[in-house]
């Protein structure tokens, strides 16, 4: 049997020029390299590290809003009033006019306040110390007022009749604090405790409206003389005032955190304890928090 030889010359030619083109520098390159150009992304650089030593440094301010709970306490000063208001007389110098009016209850205010404040911080690696003042908007007040009458026989057997109106208060307007913080960096968190003395001023009120009838014999004449009033009464003793500033000390402690180097927030517990303004001492717990700003 015969075999026949067939030519295909196209097939063979195209055949030749596929193992060209594999074998070229080009192509192998290409196999090496299947990453199309453009499509690498770079790693993205570390975020920078908070450095305590001098992120806490500096000036700073800012502002917010607390939660206060007032206490006014009434000291002696109705007392001392009373005295008063029947003072250099046989009555006066016989009853103790002054008990009618003492021990005074307590009284309470709360609700919202609103502060701003100021300071600088010293970083001595992690330990922080700083000097710091606010200003807190406070308007809580109390008012005790009452009405007491009471019967007295002296020692020349006159009847006295007397009565008293008394008013007792306070407004506390407003207060500032300087204070000496330390704290304690722990990178974007500090905690700190606060000591220091406050300055606030008050609108103050503590009065007597004091009346005083009689009846009695007329010495000279032995006539009955009933229901007379005494000169000079009615009278009002003590007074009303505004603005007067009473002293004080300021103690808290809280928590600073960074949000960036420029920006923090502050959560915060202060009490401050006035001393006697005008018969009365007032304290104040406030739980506040704030933004603040840092240079």
């Amino acid at each position: 049997m015969r075999t026949r030889l067939i030519h295909r010359p196209a097939a063979a030619l195209a055949a030749a020029l596929l193992a060209g083109v594999a074998t070229a520098p080009g192509a192998a390159l290409a196999a090496d390299y299947p990453v199309l150009r453009g499509s690498q992304i770079d790693d993205a650089p570390p975020a920078p590290e908070f450095d305590s030593n001098t992120k806490w440094s500096g000036f700073y301010f800012g502002g917010g809003a607390g939660l206060s709970d007032t206490k006014f306490k009434p000291g002696n000063g109705l007392q001392t009033l009373a005295n008063y208001a029947y003072r250099n007389t046989l009555l006066g110098s016989e009853a103790n006019l002054g008990s009618l009016v003492g021990n005074l209850p307590s009284k309470r205010d709360s609700g919202s306040t609103f502060f701003g404040f100021a300071g600088y911080n010293f970083a001595f690696g992690d330990v922080v110390l700083g000097l710091e003042a606010d200003y807190t908007k406070s308007g809580h007040e109390y008012l005790i007022s009452d009405f007491i009458g009471r019967r007295f026989t002296t020692s020349d057997g006159t009847l006295n009749d007397i009565s008293m109106t008394t008013r007792n208060g306070a407004q506390l307007q407003d207060y500032a604090t300087a204070r000496v913080r330390m704290g304690w960096a722990y990178g974007r968190i500090m905690p700190y405790a606060t000591v220091g003395g406050a300055l606030g001023r008050f609108d103050t009120t503590s009065t007597i409206d004091a009346t005083w009838r009689f009846t009695r014999i007329n010495p000279v004449s032995g006539a009955l003389e009933n229901n007379l009033v005494a000169a000079g009464y009615p009278l009002r003793v003590g007074e009303t005032k505004r603005n007067v500033y009473g002293f004080g000390l300021s103690a808290g402690a809280g928590i600073d955190m960074a949000l960036t180097d420029n920006l923090f927030l502050r959560a915060e517990y202060q009490i401050i304890r006035f001393a006697d303004v005008e018969g009365t001492s007032t304290t104040v717990n406030t739980g506040r928090v704030a933004a603040g700003l840092k240079f």
